[in-house]
């Protein structure tokens, strides 16, 4: 039997799914804390029990946490076997989690190990949350807690539209405040606007990663349904319809997308946009043959975009001892070989989830960025 996830739950559904009263309310303090039910001190073991056999409390385990300096890496084993990941960041405003929303990816972007695998299926909403909430309880001790949250964990998060925007309701009720939210999409162009119309105080980050849709092609197949333009004109749409500036990713890869040249057709595209340029060196991933340009390179390119008036910076490196760019972790502790365990009867699969036609497959995130720099 496939228990109901808690998590998955807005509170009056799960006050009204465990009995009601004061007992339930119980329940969401101590499922909102990331307990399970064998822990809730304060109930009766019968209704402990009870519990147990019906419901799942928090669906996601820390099976694994890696440190380096202020960078922490998660593998997170989820009821079915599957595993995700995903990365907490401290700042001096406080900490970060990078969210994942899938199992794997499908869009197949030339640079990323996310996608290598596949996308197995989509994450449900309490799978989300609960990854939030499982590192919430790993740092209580230390009095530490999420302040802000980014979905670029592996995954597309608009390709799991119907369970991504039920976990950003989810969080807002958990008490994050959505504005501390960025959302990373590889462009699909008709979800963006409809993600626009949801009510969400979120920043919106896109993967561009080139200037023009020929070299987006060669390195995102995502780029052959949905244009460069088609994905500007979104993201226009965003802006006029939030009010909240867009955020552009832009991973540099040596020899592909930032010359000089790039930099400037880039500024010419992005003009008059209200956004801002996140340049990504690129993590090496060993199964690819793609490498960062040189420092010098990096910072020509940047350069020529500032004297382009185009709102740059160039994301700090983190994480890549402890392989932590997207998906990296989760292959190196499975095996190339990994055979993922496939949904269950029931279970959320790729694509099942959409307000409307288009893209059914989930293009990969990269991880980590400063929310709303």
């Amino acid at each position: 039997m496939n228990r109901p996830q808690l998590l998955s739950m807005y509170e009056a559904e799960l006050l009204e799914a465990v009995g009601g009263g004061f007992r339930a309310k119980q329940v969401l303090e101590w499922v909102r804390r990331g307990a399970p039910f064998s822990e809730m001190s304060n109930l009766p073991k019968a209704l402990r029990e009870e519990l147990e056999e019906k419901f799942i409390s928090n669906p996601v385990t820390i099976r694994e946490a890696i440190q380096e300096g202020e960078t922490e890496k998660y593998l997170y084993a989820l009821p079915d076997e599957n595993i995700i990941e995903g990365v907490k960041l401290k700042y001096h405003y406080g900490s970060t989690l990078c969210v994942s929303t899938q199992v794997g990816c499908a869009m197949g972007c030339a640079f990323c190990a996310s996608t290598l695998d596949g996308c197995v299926r989509n994450l449900t909403a309490g799978e989300m949350l609960g990854q939030i909430v499982a590192v919430n309880r790993r740092l209580e001790p230390s009095g530490d807690k999420l302040r802000n949250a980014v979905l670029m964990g592996s995954g597309e998060p608009l390709a799991n539209y119907d369970n991504t925007v039920k976990f950003l309701r989810l969080l807002r009720e958990y008490g994050m405040s959505l504005r501390g939210v960025s959302l990373s999409t590889c462009g699909l162009a008709d979800r963006m606007r409809a993600f626009a119309e949801e009510d969400l105080p979120i920043t919106l980050c896109v993967s561009l990663h080139a200037p023009n849709d020929e070299i987006r092609k060669r390195i995102m197949p995502v780029a052959r349904t949905y244009a460069m333009d088609d994905v500007i004109d979104a993201c226009r749409n965003y802006v006029g319809k939030t009010g909240r500036r867009v955020i552009f990713e832009y991973t540099m890869i040596d020899n592909v997308n930032c010359s000089l040249a790039n930099a400037d057709e880039l500024a010419s595209r992005l003009r008059g946009l209200q956004c801002h340029v996140n340049l990504i060196p690129l993590n090496p991933v060993k199964e690819r043959n793609m490498k960062a340009p040189s420092l010098r390179d990096q910072d020509a390119f940047m350069h020529r975009l500032e004297q382009k008036r185009v709102s740059v910076t160039r994301r700090r490196a983190l994480g890549s001892e402890i392989e932590g760019a997207c998906g990296q972790l989760r292959r190196a502790r499975t095996g190339a070989s990994f055979a993922p365990t496939r949904p269950a009867s029931g279970a959320p699969r790729t694509g099942s989830n959409s307000p409307r036609t288009g893209a059914s497959r989930a293009p990969m995130r990269r991880a980590i960025q400063d929310p709303d720099e």
